[in-house]
């Protein structure tokens, strides 16, 4: 037997699905309505996105420790601001290769390789060079448990070429899509049990997780992650992965407890999406409304959208509305006379934060 068959052996082996069979259902009638919902051509959708794509970054780092705000990760997403703090580039790393995973979605030359999980890799952690990113370790790796010591020890380095052979052979098999949601769990498993870099091995392990959901065409990456789901219960998602791994190398050891906390995570995670759109839906019908009963434009629905999240500003809903920039000043000083809108800052600073009377109709968010 040739040593690259032993080690095709060598990777965690799907549980049976027999159990799960009810909930990869619900999960798969829930992510075909949400994807009908994200692709239709609705006013709201392209902030939702947007919105999505950044906490998707933001909670995948802040499982790894670094903190960026909502507001930061939006800015640095529409490339409004630079990455200047560790924290902050770490951030923008993780979203470039996320911008990256949208592109090969749709790439119709499209093939699974060590090298494209090296490239990944590299954008992921260009922010720190001592983790060496892009490069194999070349020594042991162990993880640090909460307490101290050693919660996790990676198989030896000279492992590693053949290792990711196999898991790339893995990835590149035809299966059943109907099970992507698990194969993609297993891949995560896999690569971060295999922690075949010094550093950013889970952020990649998530990345991957995501580019094979959107391959299949689940959904796109932004909307189909579990990153968020993720950063709230950091600690059983670290609890649930040492239970599978062992404490070392072993991949002999069920992966049932890992797969069932992924599909978990995915009803969670689209019950939440689709809640938020249904949300944005009722909003802005409310706000369709209020600008009719006026009879003013349409396009100032927008404003008033953009007021809700952050405030609005006068180029950001030059561009939203697609009107020059004295029209936009005027629709918004329309809005602030009417006492929707209430003006913070002078110039080209200036902000438009939505007023107690605007935020009474729409409610929650």
């Amino acid at each position: 037997m040739c040593d690259y068959t032993y080690h095709r052996l060598m990777l965690f082996s799907t549980p049976p699905l027999a159990a799960y069979g009810p909930a990869l259902a619900e999960l798969a009638d829930l992510q075909s309505r949400l994807g009908a919902q994200v692709s239709q051509a609705t006013p709201w959708v392209g902030r939702l996105r947007r919105q999505a794509r950044a906490a998707t970054a933001r909670s995948s780092v802040a499982i790894e420790g670094f903190s960026v705000s909502q507001k930061e990760a939006e800015a640095i997403v529409k490339g409004q601001t630079v990455a200047a703090g560790q924290d902050q580039r770490a951030f923008a790393g993780y979203a470039l290769a996320m911008q990256h995973v949208a592109v090969l979605a749709e790439d119709p030359t499209f093939g699974w390789s060590q090298r494209l999980l090296l490239d990944l890799h590299f954008e992921t952690c260009s922010s720190d060079p001592k983790g060496k990113p892009g490069l194999l370790r070349t020594g042991p790796i162990y993880v640090t448990a909460p307490g101290g010591g050693v919660a996790y020890r990676g198989p030896s380095a000279d492992e590693l070429p053949e290792l990711l052979a196999s898991l790339v052979a893995e990835l590149e098999a035809a299966s059943d899509d109907a099970l992507v949601v698990v194969r993609a769990a297993m891949a995560h498993l896999n690569l971060v049990s295999i922690h075949p870099f010094n550093d950013g091995n889970g952020r990649l392990s998530r990345i991957i997780q995501s580019l094979l959901l959107a391959r299949a065409g689940v959904l796109s990456p932004e909307f189909g992650s579990i990153e968020e789901y993720l950063a709230r219960d950091t600690l059983r998602y670290y609890e649930v992965l040492r239970e599978v791994q062992g404490g070392s190398y072993q991949p002999e050891r069920s992966a049932e407890p890992w797969v069932a906390f992924c599909i978990e995570a995915h009803l969670v995670q689209a019950r939440e999406r689709i809640s938020t759109l249904n949300r944005a839906a009722d909003r802005w019908a409310v706000l369709e409304e209020l600008v009719a009963a006026r009879g003013w434009p349409e396009r100032l629905a927008i404003a008033l959208e953009q007021s809700l999240f952050g405030g609005v500003d006068r180029a950001s809903y030059t561009e939203e509305a697609d009107v020059s920039p004295a029209t936009a000043s005027a629709d918004l000083r329309r809005l602030v006379d009417a006492g929707f809108l209430e003006a913070k800052g002078k110039g080209r600073k200036t902000r438009y934060l939505a007023a107690a009377s605007l935020s009474g109709l729409v409610g929650p968010r």
